[in-house]
């Protein structure tokens, strides 16, 4: 008996010998803003462990702002950051090998208060709006686009824009200090919940100008070289992006796990950032590439230079695409 148990342990540690090691998943460096609404999902993907049911670990950094997570990027530093897929093209056409995975399409609008008597962007002529970022912002073009084309008037040229940080234009709508507030969508949400309502969405606007509403503007961005060399990784953080949304969807108490993090002050804020994250949440198919390149061309007649760069058309492999 002590013989054949030697027997058999020397047969087993023999097969267990020629079996292939178990691949260590992958380690995915990420840099985000971690005060950001991209962080709902990361810690969602982390919590639930969706990135290593998926064959990836996500180890995240905190980062002061988007072109720090630019640079980092590009420099190698980290793996995947999350921006807009125009930045993506703009660096694909420099030659940089970055891939554009879809993570969110939710934007905002232009919102004014609920006793404003405003019922289209041609009566906030003469008035005052705030604008969350820059006047090449995207949401800002798009507005532009949609008030020339569908109202038929000068939308920058007709009204006092102030441009500034989100907090801070969410702060002056409230107070009365502008007449209209164009803010990212979580801004929006926490201002439609204190009473405000939206006068046109970037949506309906896109929807407009003939763009597809479904094409998604932000993404995780990843290094092309690292999904080269580990064939599949950019299905699976795709994937593991879904499951998390899924789990925020049908998972009341996954809400309320990360309900600290979303600084929601009321009941009625925290269901509006609820609704608005799940609106964004992107069709599984592939980017239309031809309402990509409809975009990229009002963006780059209204945005110029200091937008697009020296772009002119939509580069090659700027998508992910579904099961590559």
């Amino acid at each position: 008996m002590t013989i054949l148990k030697s027997l058999v342990g020397v047969a087993f540690a023999a097969v267990m010998s020629s079996l292939p090691a178990l691949a260590e998943p992958t380690v995915v460096r990420a840099a985000l803003q971690l005060s950001g609404t991209v962080n709902w999902e990361v810690d969602t993907i982390r919590h639930y462990g969706f990135d290593t049911a998926n064959g990836f670990t996500m180890e995240v950094m905190d980062i002061a702002g988007a072109p720090a997570a630019q640079i980092a990027l590009v420099g190698g530093e980290v793996d995947v950051i999350v921006s807009d897929w125009l930045w993506v093209a703009r660096e694909r056409a420099a030659g940089r090998d970055v891939v554009f995975i879809p993570y969110s399409r939710a934007v905002g609008g232009l919102m004014v208060p609920a006793d404003s008597t405003a019922k289209s962007l041609s009566d906030l002529k003469g008035q005052k709006i705030g604008v969350a970022g820059s006047p090449i912002d995207k949401s800002w073009l798009i507005l532009r686009a949609y008030a020339q084309k569908v109202e038929h008037f000068d939308l920058s040229g007709t009204t006092e824009q102030v441009f500034g940080a989100p907090p801070l234009i969410y702060k002056a709508a409230l107070d009365g200090e502008v007449q209209g507030a164009l803010n990212f969508w979580n801004f929006g949400a926490r201002m439609q919940a204190a009473g405000m309502r939206t006068l046109v969405g970037v949506e309906e606007a896109a929807r407009a100008l003939g763009l597809d509403p479904e094409t998604p503007l932000i993404g995780y961005v990843v290094r092309g070289d690292i999904l080269k060399s580990h064939p599949g990784l950019g299905e699976a953080i795709a994937t593991a992006s879904r499951q998390a949304k899924e789990r925020l969807s049908n998972d009341p108490a996954a809400w309320e796990r990360i309900r600290p993090m979303m600084r929601a002050e009321t009941d009625a804020e925290f269901e509006a950032l609820k609704a608005g994250f799940l609106a964004g949440t992107p069709e599984r198919r592939a980017v239309d590439e031809k309402a990509a390149a409809r975009m990229l061309a009002i963006m780059t007649e209204l945005g110029g230079a200091d937008l697009v760069g020296d772009l002119k058309e939509l580069p090659d492999g700027v998508f992910h695409h579904p099961g590559s």
